[in-house]
């Protein structure tokens, strides 16, 4: 079943009630609004419990996601472009994350710098159809993909820490 850490995780996410995907006109955008204001509200959770990991922003038909994650390391702080489109069939398929400066570098990621989430999290997703959503893939799909792969790339010397100028 599901762990302590992936209860108290989902605890922070609001679940969502629409089940339509960007071809459903009308519904999708009920549902769009559904999924901002429970990004909204994960993210001022972990701002709160100083656990703050990523900033996204969508194209305005909201199909199109885009920006920033982040991992600290050792005190350091390794920061990474996100993206993801919207499949059309969602919400009955969960978005492929990718992060592109990554491509190539672990076996747990396919091309483009999708990461690989179809052994733990597609089948949670599966069962949580339509409850979840892009709050969802963010804290059961890259969160913890981050968590695995971030310090062993670091560890073999894969990505090292740049400095931010400017």
């Amino acid at each position: 079943m599901v762990d302590e850490g992936t209860r108290k995780t989902l605890s922070n996410i609001q679940l969502l009630k629409t089940k339509a995907g960007p071809r459903d006109k009308e519904l999708w955008v009920e549902r769009l609004k559904e999924e901002y204001q429970s990004l909204i509200k994960y993210v001022q959770n972990n701002k709160e419990q100083d656990n703050d990991w990523f900033r996204l922003d969508s194209n305005k038909e909201g199909t199109r996601w885009f920006g920033k994650c982040w991992y600290i390391h050792d005190l350091l702080k390794y920061e990474f472009d996100v993206e993801f489109g919207i499949p059309v069939t969602y919400p009955s398929t969960a978005p492929e994350i990718a992060l592109p400066e990554l491509d190539g570098k672990t076996a747990k990621m396919y091309r483009g710098g999708k990461i690989c989430l179809s052994d733990h999290f597609k089948p949670l997703w599966a069962r949580n159809v339509p409850k979840f959503g892009i709050g969802h893939a963010m804290a059961l799909g890259l969160g913890p993909w981050l968590a695995v792969e971030i310090p062993d790339l670091i560890a073999k010397g894969v990505i090292t820490y740049k400095e931010k100028t400017g």
